[in-house]
């Protein structure tokens, strides 16, 4: 069975720094066998790109709407991306 794959860049607003976000993302990708990585924003968001079979991007996306305990999601922005370059999931430095 095929799946359709999916690129995503999930931003994240709200009091989502501090609150193990980014941990919290990786679990979820690594959970869903996604490509891709997250990193702190400076402007207090949390920033990911996530990519693999469109149900487990899906999957990702319902986790980062949630988030942790102890975070408030705002809001969550969705644009179409560019897979990632490298295999696996990673923290990035803050941007």
């Amino acid at each position: 069975m095929t799946d359709e794959l999916t690129s995503m860049l999930v931003h994240v607003k709200g009091f989502v720094q501090g609150v193990g976000f980014r941990d919290f993302l990786t679990m979820a990708a690594q959970h869903h066998k996604l490509d891709g990585w997250v990193r702190n924003r400076n402007d207090g968001s949390v920033e990911a790109l996530v990519s693999g079979p469109t149900r487990a991007v899906e999957g990702f996306v319902a986790s980062a709407m949630k988030g942790p305990p102890g975070a408030r999601v705002a809001h969550v922005d969705l644009h179409n991306s560019e897979p990632p370059e490298e295999k696996g999931f990673k923290r990035r430095p803050s941007l």
